[in-house]
């Protein structure tokens, strides 16, 4: 553990659990997304493609701004949520989460619209001259099929979300202990002067993690092309 200080191995950890959260709350929203764009018709579809992918070509800033204005405390969203609810997401971990889980968003969406339309609507109307309707179709003929699509788009939305810097440090800061993740904790090393082995360190711990996750990504997405060929 001597390899990295107590405050970066706190940074590094906290990456991990503010990826681990964003993915998993955004995950239903993604999958929902996903199938919409996907298979269904309905006015306002554009809109919501545009939305959805939104975070991709904005300035990560520019997302963190709105972010601060939207959830902030004294935000549209953020004032009722920390009053009604107690939640709080400005200069908090919660809100570097949903920094990270918003920029990471089209990259899930996409992976999983890819898989839903790989999966043949047959197979779908078959279920459904049989009875089968709805969710029901969705839980037994298409969720299995996509269910490497579902991993492979996690994957790479963490991978994702432990790179996210722009819109985390705009919206919650560089605050040691409470919200500096990994990328913020390697920027601060190069703000100083001497700290560039410190940096080189953690840069070298984000490579692992990401290449892990690619690596992990690549073997999902090939689970996905042998199941829909049936080889």
């Amino acid at each position: 553990m001597d390899y990295l200080t107590p405050e970066q191995w706190q940074a590094v950890f906290l990456s991990l659990r503010v990826s681990l959260w964003a993915v998993a709350v955004s995950l239903p929203l993604g999958i929902l997304c996903a199938y919409a764009l996907a298979r269904w018709r309905f006015p306002g579809r554009q809109l919501l493609n545009g939305l959805v992918h939104l975070p991709l070509i904005l300035p990560p800033v520019v997302t963190g701004y709105l972010l601060l204005i939207g959830f902030g405390r004294q935000g549209l969203f953020g004032a009722p949520l920390a009053e009604w609810f107690g939640i709080s997401f400005a200069f908090r971990w919660t809100g570097a989460a949903l920094a990270a889980g918003i920029m990471a968003f089209p990259l899930m969406v996409r992976t999983i619209r890819l898989a839903i339309e790989a999966v043949d609507p047959k197979l779908e109307q078959a279920a459904a001259t049989l009875g089968a309707r709805g969710i029901p179709v969705f839980a037994t003929i298409t969720l299995p099929l996509i269910l490497p699509g579902i991993l492979a788009g996690s994957i790479i939305a963490f991978a994702k979300a432990m790179g996210e810097f722009g819109a985390t440090i705009t919206f919650v800061s560089n605050i040691p202990g409470q919200t500096q993740t990994l990328p913020t904790a390697i920027y601060s090393e190069l703000q100083i002067p001497g700290g560039e082995a410190q940096a080189a360190r953690l840069v070298a711990v984000s490579l692992v993690i990401a290449l892990g996750a690619l690596l992990a990504s690549e073997w999902a997405g090939r689970a996905v092309a042998r199941r829909i060929s049936g080889a």
